[in-house]
């Protein structure tokens, strides 16, 4: 049986925007309080994730990419030992909103395995922290680059 955990936050910024940040894995430090990334977003690549709940255990583990589609979605699916006894199918997505003006964040995961159900119980709660913790880390640092953006093109044509 599956156990699905799905979060989601409206960002005021384009999707192209939203994705720079989020495949930027090399700036996590610097907003994302959940999870640390390692490697490429690229289909067939193997990442190293560094996760941070807030209030639980630190773990590490290492998924394989198995969706990229740029400005649209990053899907990965990791184990736990091995597949079968507990294991997560990661997904951002990224929906554009107003024209493409806005974007809606998704961040999801669908548990399965033999441990699912008795492993959510005790990092469920955690986990879905962490998604949201890191779904406004994710708003804030995008809205707050591309408001620096706005603030510095208009000083820049003020001077003109």
């Amino acid at each position: 049986m599956a156990h699905e955990l799905e979060t989601s936050i409206e960002i005021d910024a384009p999707p192209e925007r939203v994705w720079e940040t989020l495949v930027d894995f090399d700036r996590y430090p610097e907003w994302n309080p959940f999870m640390r990334i390692a490697g490429r977003p690229n289909e067939g690549a193997t990442l190293t994730v560094h996760l941070r709940p807030p209030g639980g255990r630190e773990s590490e583990f290492e998924p394989d990419v198995t969706h990229c589609e740029k400005h649209r979605e990053l899907r990965w699916l990791g184990h736990l030992v091995f597949p079968g006894l507990f294991d997560g199918e990661h997904r951002f997505r990224l929906e554009p909103l107003d024209g493409g003006e806005r974007t809606r964040f998704e961040q999801s995961e669908t548990f399965s395995g033999v441990f699912a159900g008795l492993l959510l119980r005790f990092v469920g709660d955690e986990t879905r922290a962490g998604f949201v913790a890191m779904n406004e880390g994710l708003k804030t640092r995008v809205e707050g680059v591309v408001a620096a953006e706005k603030r510095e093109a208009t000083e820049s044509t003020d001077a003109a």
